[in-house]
Formats: structure tokens, sequence, C-alpha cells
């Protein structure tokens, strides 16, 4: 093997000084989906008043009691007891977890993303190639490509845990990048205009 094909193969080692491109696509839906959330944190007394009242359906109490809040703690809270750093920490991931599950369901995040059938620009930022051995390296600039059309299919791989569909639909997207396709397999980072 020679060429591109053994760069890449041997760059599996030094998988520590990037992601694979799935992964980031991943990681950047849920940095988007994040956006526009309870700006208060948790631990003030207005993050929680507006994160209990976010989650005050049977949805919400569901999502409360999976992170072990009951709803008799609940009413402590109400009648004045101060809540733990912990069940504080729970009140939180049960706030994402029903936001990123109603951000999904209303196809707010998919109509976000598909922008009207514009896309979305990804920014693709190249590897850290600093614990690479010279010989082994290469100049791999950052990259712009606009995204179109693979957003439903993405956020839904996304929402499932789906890494295999994630992997895919980034091969999709950089193969629009010709010759440096392979270049991008792994990267930084990416960011998504959103």
């Amino acid at each position: 093997m020679s060429g591109a094909s053994d760069l890449w193969g041997e760059f599996g080692k030094y998988r520590a000084q990037g992601w694979k491109g799935a992964e980031a696509l991943g990681a950047e839906i849920d940095r988007i989906a994040r956006q526009g959330g309870i700006a208060s944190p948790v631990t003030t007394a207005r993050g929680l008043r507006a994160r209990l009242r976010y989650l005050d359906s049977p949805a919400g109490h569901r999502a409360l009691a999976e992170q072990g809040v009951s709803d008799r703690l609940r009413r402590a809270w109400a009648a004045g007891r101060n809540p733990s750093r912990a069940k504080l920490a729970a009140v939180d991931a049960a706030y994402w977890d029903r936001r990123r599950a109603n951000l999904i369901r209303s196809g707010a995040l998919k109509r976000l993303l598909d922008n009207e059938g514009r896309g979305r620009r990804i920014e693709i930022h190249p590897v850290d190639q600093s614990a690479v051995p010279e010989k082994r390296k290469r100049v791999i600039s950052q990259r712009t490509v606009t995204a179109r059309y693979i957003w439903d299919d993405a956020v839904d791989a996304w929402a499932s845990g789906d890494l295999d569909t994630l992997d895919e639909i980034w091969d999709d997207v950089i193969s629009d990048l010709d010759s440096d396709y392979s270049a991008y397999a792994y990267v930084g980072s990416i960011g998504i205009s959103a």
C-alpha cells in the first residue's frame, strides 16, 4: 500500500489529535440544539424555576423521574427546601433531554439546518498534526462546503445515536472536496453556520 491510503491508515494512531468527521458533525448538531435554551444557570433560583416550569408536563415529570427527581422532592422544593448539587444537575439533564426531544419532535432543528432548502455552510478545520511524524504530515487547509438536503437524515441519525449513518452523511459532505476527500475523514473541529 502506498500514497494517501497508507497515510490515512497510519493516521488512526493520532486520533487523539482529532475527531472522526461523523463524531464532529454529531457534536456540532448537539451544540446547535443547545442554543436558545434557558440562559439562567440551574444553580440560580430563576434558572431552576424556569426548568421546572418547562418540565411541568407528564413527559417532563417522566424525564425528571428518569434522572432521580421524584414528585415528592419537587413538592419539597416548592415548599422552600433547597436542592443538592446532584439534584440540580439532574434537573438540568432532564431539561436538556426534553428540550432535545421537543426540537426533534417539532421538526424545528431540521428546519433550522435545512434553511428552506439552501442548506448550511460547514467550516471544516483540519486535524492538529503536531504529533504526526514529519514524513507523514500533509498540508491540509481549512475548507468550507455548503451542505444541502442532508439535514433531515443527519438530525434523525444524531437523535438516535446512529454514528454509522452520520459517517455515511459525512462521507457525502466531504465528497464535494474532490481530491482532498480522504484528508477530511478526521477533523480538528467543524462549525455549522446556524
